[in-house]
C-alpha cells in the first residue's frame, strides 16, 4: 500500500473508493489521520474483472478491513445526454442502442451539476453482484467525472478556446465545454501515437477551432510514465501536434495540485488524483 502525507479534501467521507478499469483495478481511501491509502490490485488476464474482485476480497487486507459502503468509479462507455432531454425511463434503450455491446449490462446516471448534462454509463452484471454481496451502500460513478468537472473549472482561465485530452489505458478522451456545457466529448481507442494524433486533430477541425489561437491541454498516463521507451512516444506525440497546432499544452499533476502528495502514489490515475484533491 502507498500513502501521501498530505491532508485530503475535508469533504470526503471513509467510504472506500474501487476504481473498474478497462484492465485494471484499484482500491483508496483516506485513513483516521486524512491520509490516502492506496491499492492497485495485479488483474489476472483470462478471467473476467467481476472473478478479479472475487479473488480481490480474499486476498486483500484492503478489502477486508473495508466499510460496508463504496464508492466505484467505472471506467466504461458513457452516452451524454442534456439533462433537460434526460428521461430515466427511456437511459437503457437510449444506451444499448448507442453501445450494442454492452447489451445485457446494469445501466446507471450520473447527474453532473454545472455541466448541465447526465452521464448514462454501464457495469458488467456479475461484477454489479459481487459489489453488492459486499458492501450495503454501493455508488456507481464515471471515472471520467472527476476530470470532467475539474476541467471545466480549469475552462473559464483565459480567454481562449481549449480542447482536452485524457489519455489512460489505450483510450483517448476528447472533450470541450461552452460555458456550462459540453461543446464535444467521445472516447476513442489509441494504440499508437499516430492513432492520438488523428483523433485530436480531427476534433479540432471539426469544432473549427484556430490552430494559432486555441489551445490543446493533454494529461493522463502516457505523461506520467517516465519508461525511455514512453518518454520518446511522448516527445513524437507532442512533436507532431505542435507541426499544426500553435499551444499544446501538457498538463503536470503535481504542479496543477500545488505538489498534493497524492499525484505521487504510484500508478493511480489521474482521474482518482482529481477526485481526492478536489473531492467530486
Amino acid at each position: 500500500m502507498q500513502h501521501s502525507d498530505r491532508m485530503i479534501n475535508e469533504n470526503l467521507s471513509h467510504r472506500i473508493t474501487i476504481r473498474v478499469g478497462r484492465e485494471t483495478l484499484s482500491f483508496a481511501m483516506p485513513n483516521d489521520e486524512g491520509k490516502v491509502v492506496f491499492e492497485p490490485y495485479t488483474v489476472r488476464s483470462g478471467i473476467s474483472m467481476a472473478a478479479n474482485l472475487r479473488e480481490a476480497f480474499k486476498t486483500s487486507e484492503f478489502l477486508l478491513s473495508a466499510s460496508t459502503r463504496a464508492r466505484v468509479f467505472i471506467d466504461s462507455d458513457v452516452l451524454m445526454i442534456p439533462v433537460d432531454q434526460f428521461e430515466e425511463k427511456q437511459m437503457e434503450t437510449l444506451f444499448f442502442h448507442s453501445f450494442p455491446d454492452r447489451a445485457g449490462e446494469t445501466v446507471f446516471h450520473q447527474v453532473l451539476p454545472g455541466l448541465n448534462a447526465v452521464a448514462v454509463s454501464s457495469v458488467n452484471k456479475d461484477l454489479k453482484l459481487v459489489l453488492d454481496d459486499h458492501f450495503r451502500d454501493v455508488r456507481l460513478l464515471s471515472a471520467m467525472s472527476p476530470v470532467w468537472h475539474h476541467m471545466h473549472q480549469r475552462n473559464f482561465t483565459g480567454n481562449h478556446r481549449k480542447l482536452y485530452g485524457y489519455f489512460h489505458e489505450h483510450r483517448l478522451e476528447v472533450f470541450s465545454f461552452q460555458q456550462n456545457r459540453f461543446k464535444f466529448f467521445n472516447s476513442f481507442a489509441v494504440r499508437h501515437r499516430g492513432d492520438a494524433v488523428f483523433y485530436l486533430l480531427y476534433v479540432w477541425n471539426q469544432l473549427q477551432l484556430s490552430p494559432q489561437g486555441d489551445e490543446l491541454h493533454l494529461v493522463g498516463d502516457m505523461f506520467q510514465d517516465t519508461s525511455s521507451a514512453m518518454s520518446a512516444e511522448r516527445e513524437e506525440l507532442l512533436a507532431e501536434l505542435r507541426r499544426f497546432l500553435a499551444k499544446v499544452y501538457v498538463i503536470n499533476p503535481s504542479a496543477e495540485f500545488n505538489r498534493a502528495q497524492v499525484t505521487e502514489l504510484k500508478n493511480m490515475p489521474y482521474d482518482l488524483q482529481t477526485f481526492f484533491v478536489k473531492g467530486k
